[in-house]
């Protein structure tokens, strides 16, 4: 077995230039400027998992910051077969930091990143734009701040976490965890408490004491530990079926081509994080769970969230304007059919990358990372809503076909 925690960024690089003319040129353009507002209303059908990760980015948090890029994917993959009942869930992340003296005394050193979103290359975006600063840590009012500003659900089905990270003691500032925890739990939702050290520290800190009153569970973590990757031999081609996947995206709309640069920089970012991270975007890219219908025509006409005869022809990119109804529609059907292929490629190479990496890591001990401790805890609480976890036999959904009518 070949181990190691330092990616082959040279191979990944050449994977995202090797495919003829494909977004050569996006890698380098300046992406956080564009400010994009590119999210569909979500599908009021689908029952939903609301996940706010709160991280401290106080000066000693680097490792956190850097646990939480390459892991955001593998989180989301978490639910990549969860069920409840026969439909799959939407799953929807918000990010907030807290503790870095960079924001604002007035607002508790506290910052909503991102609100609950399916964007989530906004959240991976987001992410890498983060910087550490020493500060006071204020766990009480992040939560108190996170349940009262976020557009959590309704309804009682519905999984609703926020997941805290962080390294001062639970009993910082001016708002008591206490009241923030109860206050928490009294709407449906659950706070899980992750500590940035030893265990026992996590005690003495309260912690624990915050994670019980909201019905989490309370975890440490060793933030500075760097990310393991269990090399495996699917690991090539899934990053390639990765790139691959991008070719079948079709930007619409004034922001388009803008959202399609993200996407873009994001496989990039995920090169440079990890190689874990690399793996498990493109398992997401693969999945039900990435869906980018504000701004690619196949997943805005899919489950007919659009009508494709409706969009302008000036919102179209330049190689399909002037087409006929029938031509979009055979344009589209295309590149879906395209994307269902190459996504279940990665999932059958996935599922057999699963077995070799199971196997590998049966012979070693982990330590705990950001994303095993969400994992860890997400699952036992998804499992307690109703939602079941297994493989399917048909794993990416069919994208459906687009009529000219």
């Amino acid at each position: 077995m070949k181990k190691t925690v330092l990616f082959q960024c040279v191979m990944v690089a050449a994977i995202l230039s090797s495919v003829p003319g494909l977004y050569a040129a996006e890698l380098s353009g300046p992406v956080a400027e564009a400010k994009l507002s590119v999210e569909l209303p979500a599908d009021p059908n689908a029952p939903l998992v609301q996940i706010a990760i709160l991280l401290d980015t106080s000066g000693s948090m680097e490792g956190l910051i850097d646990q939480a890029r390459a892991e955001l994917w593998s989180i989301v993959n978490e639910f990549l077969f969860a069920e409840r009942g026969d439909r799959r869930p939407e799953i929807q992340v918000a990010l907030y930091e807290y503790g870095n003296t960079g924001l604002k005394a007035e607002s508790g050193w506290i910052r909503q990143i991102v609100p609950l979103t399916t964007d989530l290359d906004k959240i991976s975006e987001e992410l890498f734009a983060l910087n550490t600063n020493g500060g006071d840590e204020y766990c009480g009012w992040v939560i108190k701040d996170a349940m009262e500003k976020l557009q959590w659900s309704q309804s009682p089905d519905d999984l609703k976490v926020i997941f805290i990270a962080g390294n001062e003691p639970f009993t910082q500032g001016p708002v008591d965890y206490r009241q923030s925890c109860k206050a928490a739990v009294a709407k449906g939702i659950l706070v899980n408490t992750i500590h940035c050290g030893s265990e026992q520290e996590g005690l003495g800190g309260q912690w624990k004491n915050g994670a019980v009153i909201a019905d989490g569970r309370y975890l440490n973590i060793d933030q500075n530990h760097q990310i393991v990757h269990v090399a495996a031999p699917q690991d090539k081609d899934i990053a390639e079926l990765g790139v691959r996947l991008n070719a079948t995206y079709i930007p619409y709309g004034q922001q388009g081509h803008a959202a399609q640069e993200r996407q873009a920089m994001q496989d990039n970012n995920a090169s440079h994080a990890s190689p874990q991270a690399v793996i498990q975007r493109t398992v997401t890219k693969s999945s039900q769970n990435y869906m980018n219908a504000g701004w690619d025509l196949v997943d805005a006409v899919k489950g007919n969230r659009m009508n494709l005869k409706d969009v302008k022809d000036e919102d179209l990119p330049k190689d399909m304007r002037g087409m006929n109804a029938e031509q979009r529609a055979n344009y589209v059907n295309a590149k879906a059919k395209e994307r269902t292929e190459l996504q279940a490629r990665v999932q059958k190479l996935n599922e057999q990358r699963n077995k070799y990496v199971a196997s590998e890591t049966a012979k070693q001990q982990q330590s705990k990372t950001l994303g095993s401790a969400v994992q860890q805890a997400i699952r036992e609480q998804a499992q307690k809503k109703n939602y079941t976890f297994k493989p399917s036999d048909n794993p990416t959904d069919p994208n459906q076909a687009v009529t000219s009518k």
